[in-house]
């Protein structure tokens, strides 16, 4: 591990982030867990730990919505061909009459990124902006990443499953069976969180993160609060984003799905090996790497170019990833806060690369 530690040291030298913490393992159980930095770049900052709950972006695409998503369909409350025009009222149109539920998971509806404007003030008008905005390309012909699809998943979930997507995602864990106990009571330990609501004696010691310009919060830290300006008009809770989590409860998570790919019977829906075989199938869209929520490996992404063609992963605009490789039986957990006056999203991606690439040779 001394050369994938050495990245992170450089790469916090480097002022591309100033605090990380890593969880990386195999279906058995974590191998390497470490923290590095401080958690600004001020130099009295408090040290990063294992326990620091970081702002995991979109990495909520993956683990909370997709995850819930794929539940729903399990359950009979969801179909992957369900129709978009059929669930919600305002989406109407020739160009996109025939966008399905596959299509929001897999990048491919036509849905440009954002919103033109400014996000509006809650759930009504989001639904409606994003129903009524012209498509950016003709469904399925290619895959441009989307929040505003992961948004409509999101409100999609809540109807479907008759609770809030966050309410949804915490109940999940209840039903792991005794096996995997431990798996379940790591989103429920105190050094291991993984919520869309951060415990207000736990925000203090979250991995800060700096507003975006057009973030009317501007000029103030976010501490345990969802960087994502979208996320947070929309109660701090989204499809696209809203998780925090600290590296060991990702690396938990990433273990179900580890096992779950890797055949495990025992696990119970949404993780059960065909359900999650059909989650990490990659799209049939032209030229497109995304499978159901998820990324699937390429040589030139941020999983770097070492691992098997069977690894999905994902990454999140505050500087974290996660990657699951279950030909090699490893798990990635890289968690940063790269939105705190460190670097750019090309750089982040250079030490992602790096990351992975040191640990090809660690197994």
């Amino acid at each position: 591990m001394t050369r994938a530690a050495r990245v992170i040291v450089d790469a916090i030298a480097e002022r591309v982030f100033p605090a990380a913490a890593v969880d990386v393992g195999s279906s058995a159980g974590p191998i390497w867990t470490e923290a590095f930095g401080r958690l600004t770049f001020d130099a009295g900052a408090p040290a990063a730990a294992i326990d620091t709950p970081f702002d995991l972006a979109s990495l909520t695409k993956p683990i909370a919505t997709t995850s819930v998503a794929m539940d729903l369909v399990a359950r009979g409350a969801l179909g992957l061909d369900w129709r978009v025009a059929d669930c919600f009222s305002e989406w109407r149109g020739a160009d996109r009459a025939e966008v399905t539920v596959t299509d929001l998971l897999e990048h491919a509806s036509g849905l440009p990124a954002r919103l033109v404007d400014a996000p509006p003030a809650g759930r009504r008008e989001f639904e409606h902006d994003i129903c009524s905005m012209p498509l950016e390309y003709t469904p399925r012909t290619l895959s441009i990443y989307s929040d505003l699809g992961f948004i409509l998943l999101g409100f999609l979930a809540a109807d479907r499953g008759g609770a809030p997507l966050a309410d949804q995602f915490e109940a999940l864990w209840v039903r792991l069976p005794p096996a995997h106990a431990a798996v379940a009571g790591a989103f429920r330990r105190h050094d291991d969180l993984l919520t869309f609501d951060v415990p207000a004696e736990r925000r203090p010691f979250a991995a800060p993160t700096m507003p975006l310009k057009d973030d009317p919060r501007r000029g103030r830290w976010l501490r345990g609060e969802v960087h994502d300006h979208y996320a947070a008009a929309l109660g701090d809770a989204a499809g696209h984003a809203g998780l925090f989590g600290t590296a060991a409860a990702v690396g938990a998570f990433a273990r179900v799905v580890l096992r779950a790919l890797r055949g495990d019977a025992s696990l119970p829906p949404p993780w059960t090996p065909g359900l999650a075989a059909r989650m990490a199938r990659k799209t049939s869209v032209p030229g497109s790497s995304r499978a159901l929520g998820w990324d699937t490996m390429l040589p030139t992404s941020s999983c770097g170019a070492q691992m098997s063609a069977s690894a999905i992963g994902h990454a999140g605009f505050t500087g974290t990833s996660l990657w699951i490789d279950p030909e090699r039986d490893r798990y990635f957990v890289l968690l940063s806060n790269r939105v705190c006056g460190g670097g750019t999203l090309n750089e982040m991606r250079t030490v992602r690369r790096a990351f992975h690439d040191a640990l090809a040779t660690a197994d």
